[in-house]
C-alpha cells in the first residue's frame, strides 16, 4: 500500500505499534487487555468481531486494486483439476484428460484479452481468476504470456492450497469469507467466462447468472466454453420447459468453443434494455 501523507495532526497507528514494542515488561503490559485492539489477534478473531473482519476483507483488495488503477476485469471460472496438455497423462480420468484442451483455450483467451488490456496500461479488462491450479492457472498464465498483470482471488481451504505461479504477486489475495471473495469477482467484471469444472465452478456460474437474472447485477457478456460439456451436465431446455426459469433466461449466456468466438461475442455485445 502507498505511504500517504498524514492528513491529520495525530500520531498514526504505525508509530504506536513501534512504541508498544519498547514499553517496560510488567504484569500490566503483558496482560491481554493492554494490547492495542487492532494488533490483538485474540480480540480480532472473536465471534463478535465478524462484521469487522468482513468489512476488512472487502476493503483490503478494493483499496489495493484502486491504487493499481484497475477499472475493469474479465472473470475466468473453471475447474481446478483440469490439467495442462503436457500433464494430461496424470489426469485421474480420460474425460478429465480430454478437458485439457480448455486449459489451452483459457490460456489463449487470457493472453488475447491481456494484450488488449495493455493498450489501457493494464487498467481495463484485467484477467481475474480464483488463483489456483487448472483453468485458473491457465488464465493467469495467459496474462503472463502477454506480459501483463492478472489477479488471483484465493480462499483458505482445509487442504493445502496456494496461489499459482502466474498470478501477479501484488494482486494475489487470500480470503476467509467465500461471500466477500465472490463480490470481488464481480465488482469490476466486464465479462464472465466459465469453463468446465466441478462444484465450485457451478456455484460461481449459477450465482452470477442469478444476479443477472434478478437484475441485482447488470447484464454483461456471459460465456460458457464447451457446448457439449454444458449441455451434458445441465439440461438447460428442460429447465425452461418445466417453467422453473423463463425461456428468455437462456439468452443470458452464450456458448462458445474458442477464444476467438468469445472475443467476438464481447466485441459485439449490446447491453439489453
Amino acid at each position: 500500500m502507498k505511504d500517504e501523507p498524514r492528513s491529520h495532526p495525530f500520531r498514526d497507528s504505525v508509530e504506536d505499534i513501534a512504541a508498544a514494542k519498547r514499553i517496560p515488561d510488567t504484569p500490566q503490559t503483558r496482560a491481554p487487555a493492554y494490547r492495542l485492539a487492532f494488533t490483538d489477534r485474540d480480540f480480532m478473531t472473536r465471534e463478535e468481531l465478524r462484521p469487522v473482519r468482513l468489512q476488512l476483507e472487502l476493503l483490503k483488495p478494493q483499496l489495493i486494486m484502486d491504487e493499481r488503477g484497475i477499472e475493469s476485469t474479465v472473470v475466468l471460472f473453471g475447474g481446478a483439476r483440469i490439467p495442462a496438455p503436457d500433464h494430461r497423462t496424470e489426469a485421474r480420468t480420460e474425460t478429465l484428460a480430454g478437458l485439457s484442451r480448455y486449459y489451452d483455450e483459457a490460456r489463449r483467451f487470457a493472453r488475447l484479452m491481456t494484450e488488449r488490456s495493455l493498450e489501457s496500461y493494464g487498467r481495463e479488462n484485467v484477467i481475474v481468476t480464483g488463483g489456483g491450479p487448472g483453468v485458473m492457472e491457465a488464465g493467469n498464465r495467459g496474462a503472463d504470456d502477454a506480459g501483463g498483470q492478472s489477479i488471483g482471488l484465493n480462499i483458505v481451504l482445509p487442504h493445502e492450497q496456494a496461489p499459482n505461479a502466474f498470478v501477479t504477486p501484488d494482486l494475489s489475495f487470500n480470503f476467509h469469507y467465500f461471500a466477500i471473495r465472490k463480490m470481488h469477482f464481480l465488482m469490476r467484471a466486464r465479462a464472465i467466462c466459465v469453463f468446465p469444472g466441478g462444484f465450485g465452478t457451478m456455484d460461481e456460474m449459477f450465482e452470477s447468472l442469478t444476479l443477472i437474472q434478478t437484475k441485482r447485477m447488470k447484464a454483461i457478456p456471459f460465456l460458457l466454453f464447451g457446448r457439449d460439456w454444458w449441455e451434458t451436465v445441465v439440461n438447460w431446455s428442460h429447465l425452461a420447459e418445466a417453467g422453473v426459469i423463463s425461456p428468455e433466461d437462456l439468452s443470458l449466456f452464450t456458448m462458445v468453443e474458442t477464444a476467438e468466438e468469445a472475443i467476438a461475442v464481447i466485441d459485439g455485445w449490446v447491453e439489453p434494455h
